[in-house]
Order: structure tokens, then sequence, then C-alpha cells
């Protein structure tokens, strides 16, 4: 099977009459941070990219899909007053549930114990999905914030964006599950590309490791690409900005941990291909339709 009818199968595209929500604007780079495992530090790390890449005059918009435990807006301090909840019953059009986070960045809150989206018919899906995607229109990122593990949203939103970064620490734990989650997403999804980001290391000699011993496993048993983006070193100064309810990059912008989200941030910023969809290499992906990352988080498939 070539790598165009794979990935159709991945997505299970439709036919060409059935709808799709928008066509993916040019230069959108749709990324999804997750972790194999909760507690390394996922959301802080998304929400100091947005405001990095929001200084560098980036327009960025974070999407807070964690639907079983949302905390996006927790960790800023802001309390919002309608959610997607509110959007799924038609109380509210998408725009009326924005935020503004620190710096103009844009975020989506989501809602703690939202149901999961493989409970809602394909109508249910179509008019989220046709809502969310308003908010492409005028962006250069696109964050999803996943939840942590291999829930069937946590794979969903990972096998539809463009671009996935793992964020694992030291611990034995935390490299096995972002192993595990990778496996998964090679597996059924043929996804070939992921980035790593540690977090919470001793030094960068130690997120070096992190990095070697995840690539070493991946290129042996799972024949996928990991890229190392850099490392995040502990710093207390994150543990007192949870606690103010403040991004570290907004309230300690000269502590360790900031310098170095900064500096991830701009490489992030610099490496700036236009990447293949999910499971296609380059020569093949002229072939297939370059659909959203909505329509392909509608039309997505379980893989068996």
């Amino acid at each position: 099977m070539d790598q165009a009818s794979t990935l159709r199968q991945i997505v299970n595209l439709k036919k060409s009459s059935e709808p799709t929500v928008v066509k993916q604007p040019a230069g959108t780079r749709v990324i999804a941070i997750t972790s194999g495992k909760g507690g390394v530090g996922k959301t802080n790390i998304v929400l100091n990219l947005c405001i990095a890449l929001t200084k560098l005059k980036r327009r960025v918009f974070l999407l807070d899909a964690d639907m079983g435990l949302a905390n996006v807006d927790v960790l800023l301090g802001l309390t919002p007053k309608y959610t997607l909840e509110h959007v799924l019953k038609g109380q509210k059009d998408i725009n009326e549930i924005v935020l503004t986070g620190p710096f103009g960045f844009k975020l989506l809150p989501s809602s703690s114990g939202l149901s999961e989206l493989s409970e809602m018919n394909f109508e249910q899906q179509m008019s989220l999905f046709k809502a969310l995607s308003r908010i492409d229109e005028q962006i250069d990122y696109l964050f999803i914030d996943t939840g942590a593990g291999v829930s069937s949203n946590v794979l969903r939103f990972n096998a539809s964006a463009n671009e996935i970064i793992i964020v694992a620490n030291a611990e034995p734990t935390s490299i096995t599950d972002a192993y595990a989650l990778m496996k998964l997403l090679a597996i059924r999804y043929h996804i070939r590309d992921f980035t790593l980001i540690a977090n919470s290391v001793g030094s960068e000699k130690e997120g070096l490791g992190v990095y070697n011993r995840l690539d070493a496993v991946c290129r042996r048993f799972l024949q996928v690409n990991l890229t190392y983006l850099g490392s995040v070193p502990f710093d207390n100064n994150i543990r007192r900005a949870v606690r103010k309810q403040r991004a570290v990059l907004d309230i300690y912008p000269t502590s360790p941990s900031a310098k170095s989200l900064s500096r991830i941030a701009a490489h992030l910023d610099m490496t700036r291909p236009a990447p293949p969809l999910p499971g296609v290499e380059s020569d093949a992906a002229d072939d297939v339709p370059r659909e959203s990352f909505w329509d392909r988080l509608l039309h997505w498939k379980k893989a068996r």
C-alpha cells in the first residue's frame, strides 16, 4: 500500500461529496504538545512557548484539548465565563469564549469533564470543528495541549496535528511512557517524526541523556525520527510561578527556565518547514489533498 493510500485509511477520508470544515491556511503550524504520563510539566511548557513566540511577534493560539482535566486557564489565573461546553450546547459562539493570555496570545479553554469526542455523533462533531476552524484564519501557530497518556482523545489530536512535540523528564516512567505513546502513534498511524523537549532536568547533559535513550530505542524498534528541541532545567521559579498562577516567562523572565524556554521557542520558529501530513513522505504528499487539521479531526478513525 502506498503512502497516499495509507494516509487516506488513517484519517478515514470521505468521498468528495462529504462536507469538509475549512482549508488549512497557508503557513499555519499545527503543533500538538503531548506526554506519555502526567506530571512532567507539559502544560507549563506549552504556555511559555506561546508567550515566547508571541513576544517574537507571532500570532499564537492555544487550544486546551485536555477535555478531562482542563487546567490551562487555572495556571494563568484566568476564570473563563464560558467554555467549549457552551459552544456545544449552542449557547455561545466560539469567539465569545476565547481568552487573551499574557502578551496577547489567544486561548480557547476546554471544560473539565467534557465528554469524549468519540461519544458525539458526526453532526455534533462537524458543528464543533466548523466553529473551531474559524480560529485558524489569522494565526501563525496553533498549539494543541493534549491530555497525557494514550486515551482516544489524546491519540486523535496527536494523529491529526502536523507536528508532535513530546515532553519527558529523566524519570524512567516518563521515558517509558513517552516511548509507549510514540510506539502507538508510529504503529497505528504511521507517524515517523517526533520532537522532544526534556523538562525539569539537572543539566543540559541530563537532557541530552533523555533524548539519547529515547532516540536509540526509537531508531532500533520503531524506525522513527526523533529530533531534540532542547531542555528546560529544574527551576524553583516555575513552582513559584504556578503558585502565583502566572507563567514563568511572565513573572520571572530572567530565570534559568525562562531563558531556556525562550531559546527553544526561537529555535522552533527558525525551523519553519511546511511539514507533510502525518504518515506521508515528502515525495508522496503532493498526491494527497491537504485538508485542514479540523477536517482530519473530523474524519479521524481509530486504527485497529
